[in-house]
């Protein structure tokens, strides 16, 4: 927030999250596009909200598809949870997590608990499943 402006109440919250819902049919691109015409620090605070799930946050930043069991996982989570890791998947012993730092969404691989990249941004999805695609 920038001076001057004030926090959405959770109310005014959950209206806006229940009209895009509505017009998004909640259809997770829809949705994407819906929250991309919503004021940035109110999409912030929803994307950091309990009102959105992990998945909805996952593919409004990336707008990709992780597959079935990721996706399954982020499902069952709120978008709340990303402030800390959340494991998408294992990949040829990688585990790929998934956490948003401010903002930002990154992408962490990790072989054997070892931090073998990070990857920060839109593309950081696509680029980590090029890292293990390439490497592994």
């Amino acid at each position: 927030m920038t001076d001057g402006q004030q926090a959405k109440s959770y109310r005014d919250l959950t209206k806006i999250a229940d009209r895009l819902f509505m017009q998004s049919d909640d259809d997770e691109e829809q949705l994407a596009y819906a929250l991309d015409s919503v004021e940035p620090e109110v999409r912030q605070e929803l994307l950091a909200s309990d009102l959105l799930n992990a998945y909805q946050v996952f593919y409004y930043y990336f707008r990709e598809f992780p597959g079935e069991l990721a996706k399954e996982r982020l499902l069952l989570l709120p978008a709340t949870s990303l402030s800390h890791k959340v494991v998408l998947a294992e990949i040829d012993y990688v585990e790929v997590e998934f956490r948003v730092e401010q903002g930002d969404p990154v992408i962490t691989l990790l072989d054997e608990g070892q931090v073998i990249a990070k990857y920060h941004g839109k593309d950081a999805y696509h680029s980590a499943m090029q890292f293990i695609d390439d490497s592994y």
